[in-house]
């Protein structure tokens, strides 16, 4: 899982589909969050942390007037903040030469979601129905963001977070600033991972 400079190929294919699948998450339930780790590597000499140099980055792909810096002074403190708190309570902060770094990436896009006349039954006519062309009955298009979250060794991505959920475009700052917030705490609540 080497890292060249910026985002690789490989993670941006895992936001753009774990993006696309977060319309199944609703906001008032905890994001869902996904973790995958290096199985070779032995997490149990990690003792500090530091953050990347660059922290992390914001992606956006919902409309042309999007603004990822002015997105970023939003949301990149609140990452920090909870990141932060949370690796404080494992392992100590080191300013140079931690053990292991964290980077970020916010992926915020449109999604969508439908459904079509029939498509859960099966094309028989033993059911008693007649055949027919597929209608779209449900269409739901939605805002859905996730949150990357890498841990990185000596430049080598060791462990990688993934938390995802549908944000509504009616839902206030504070509950915004909560799904961040909780998706940071769920995913580092698996790091480091427990050994077998």
């Amino acid at each position: 899982m080497t890292e060249p400079d910026g985002v690789n190929k490989g993670l941006i294919l895992f936001v753009v589909v774990s993006a696309a699948l977060a319309g199944t998450v609703q906001v008032g339930a905890r994001s869902d969050v996904k973790v995958a780790f290096d199985k070779a590597y032995d997490f149990s000499h990690i003792k500090t942390w530091g953050w990347s140099g660059e922290r992390g980055q914001i992606k956006m792909a919902r409309t042309q007037e999007d603004d990822p810096a002015f997105m970023q002074k939003l949301v990149e403190p609140i990452i920090v903040e909870e990141v932060t708190k949370e690796a404080n309570k494992k392992f100590k902060a080191a300013p140079s030469a931690p053990d292991v770094t964290f980077t970020y990436y916010l992926l915020l896009t449109v999604g969508q979601t439908s459904q079509t006349v029939g498509q859960f039954l099966p094309a028989t006519l033993n059911w008693g129905l007649p055949l027919f062309p597929p209608a779209t009955q449900s269409l739901k298009i939605l805002n859905a963001g996730t949150l990357v979250l890498d841990a990185s060794a000596n430049g080598t991505v060791i462990w990688r977070g993934a938390a995802q959920a549908e944000i509504k475009p009616d839902t206030s700052r504070e509950k915004r600033e909560s799904i961040v917030r909780d998706a940071v705490r769920d995913m580092l609540r698996q790091f480091p991972p427990k050994s077998k």
